[in-house]
């Protein structure tokens, strides 16, 4: 190849001919094409990088960039670094590694996405990827060591939680709690087995079988040899564990509310948000040592309405071991409040440690709230049936809590145009 220049000397300007062909001691190989054009692209990219430098340079001896870099400069050096081939992560703290040491995670329910970071230099912009929420993977029914046991989980990675994901390889851990497998009441018999080649139990799932509600809150879900799959994807572990139910194991929690007010009885106001702290009763599990809402499974054939009521006077109020005395006055109090048009807060799958492949968690909670502070925070608080502790607690985004109850609240401050 050879450019010619072909000069006009009256008015000074110059006309470039590129011409194609061997010239002189040029190689007779066309191979070296590729490698001469590969060559001038990195020294194009170079000089690109060169002015980048120098004009980057000159806004900083002129006091006009700041870190974090200015948004103008970021697609030039993004432009340069892709022409080198370079790996390059660029967020509002300025130029880093593409490989972050701490991702940033989402906290993904049924109507919020939260960050649980806070920290933004720690956010890779280019990677942010947020899911809808009916595909959002289930995160504490893939904890490593199942709940209240040694078991461990077959590892289940985001893209692979999905049934419709094939994954053939798939071989998770079957596990199902001693206490369950002695058949008590609340459970179900196992399936698979025989008598006589006849199955000893076979439940009739996503309807009412037997008394037992087998309906899920999501709609129906899939059964594959006769036992049902996990609508929000694998779990890393097959059987029933904990739970007593094949399928959905349906819950009810009371979510008991006040206002928190000072001696003289007037309503506190967070210094921060400078809106009403709300504050709810507690408990603190004996199992887990976590604190959640008390609440607690719906018997066979028992109303949600009574569930609610049942469970909350038992865990929060230790309702069974109080004289009878006692036990009618709290009765008293609880059905007044409880007769009260609580907010339905949500409806559907829970998150929980407990879930597998084959059964899971689902709930409805209830909000009822003492708005003047004269029924249920009358009482005095006590533990009992599984409750380690119970206290009123203020209503924060920084208290964790069991499961999915800190959405659970979040929703309820946000109903109440309170503190969160």
């Amino acid at each position: 190849m050879r450019v010619t220049d072909y000069g006009n000397a009256e008015t000074g300007s110059s006309t470039f001919i590129v011409e194609s062909g061997h010239y002189g001691n040029e190689c007779d190989c066309c191979n070296h094409t590729p490698v001469r054009r590969h060559l001038a692209k990195r020294c194009t990219s170079w000089l690109l990088c060169c002015t980048l430098v120098v004009g980057l340079l000159i806004d900083l001896s002129q006091g006009m960039v700041h870190l974090p870099l200015q948004r103008r400069w970021i697609g030039p050096i993004r432009l340069a670094f892709t022409l080198l081939g370079l790996p390059y992560t660029v967020g509002t703290c300025g130029l880093r590694p593409a490989i972050s040491c701490s991702p940033f995670h989402l906290f993904t329910t049924s109507k919020t996405i939260r960050p649980i970071s806070t920290s933004f230099c720690n956010l890779d912009l280019n990677s942010i990827r947020i899911m809808p929420s009916s595909a959002a993977p289930h995160t504490k029914s893939r904890c490593p060591l199942y709940a209240a046991s040694k078991v461990k989980r077959l590892p289940v990675p985001d893209d692979k939680v999905d049934w419709s994901k094939k994954w053939p390889q798939y071989a998770p851990v079957s596990y199902t709690d001693p206490s369950v497998l002695k058949k008590p009441t609340w459970a179900d018999p196992d399936i698979g087995d025989f008598c006589l080649f006849f199955s000893l139990f076979s439940p009739q799932f996503n309807t009412v079988d037997t008394g037992v509600d087998r309906t899920s809150f999501d709609g129906s879900y899939k059964v594959e040899n006769g036992k049902p799959l996990n609508p929000h994807g694998r779990t890393g572990l097959t059987g029933r564990g904990l739970l007593g139910r094949w399928g959905p194991n349906h819950a009810a929690d009371p979510i008991v509310t006040r206002w928190k007010v000072d001696a003289k009885g007037g309503t506190i106001l967070h210094s921060v948000s400078k809106k009403p702290v709300l504050q709810f009763v507690s408990i603190k599990r004996k199992d887990c040592g976590e604190w959640a809402i008390p609440g607690g499974m719906v018997d066979l054939g028992e109303k949600v309405s009574l569930t609610l009521q049942r469970e909350f006077s038992e865990e929060a109020l230790n309702s069974l071991t109080v004289v009878a005395s006692e036990r009618a006055k709290i009765h008293e109090r609880i059905t007044k409040l409880f007769k009260l048009p609580g907010f339905q807060v949500y409806k559907g799958y829970v998150d929980d440690p407990r879930n597998t492949d084959n059964a899971w968690m689902e709930t409805v909670a209830v909000n009822f709230h003492d708005e003047s502070g004269n029924s249920v925070s009358k009482l005095p608080l006590q533990a009992g049936d599984d409750a380690g502790q119970v206290q009123w607690v203020d209503v924060d985004s920084s208290f964790a809590l069991y499961a999915s109850h800190s959405h659970f609240l979040e929703l309820v401050a946000k109903e109440r145009k309170a503190h969160w």
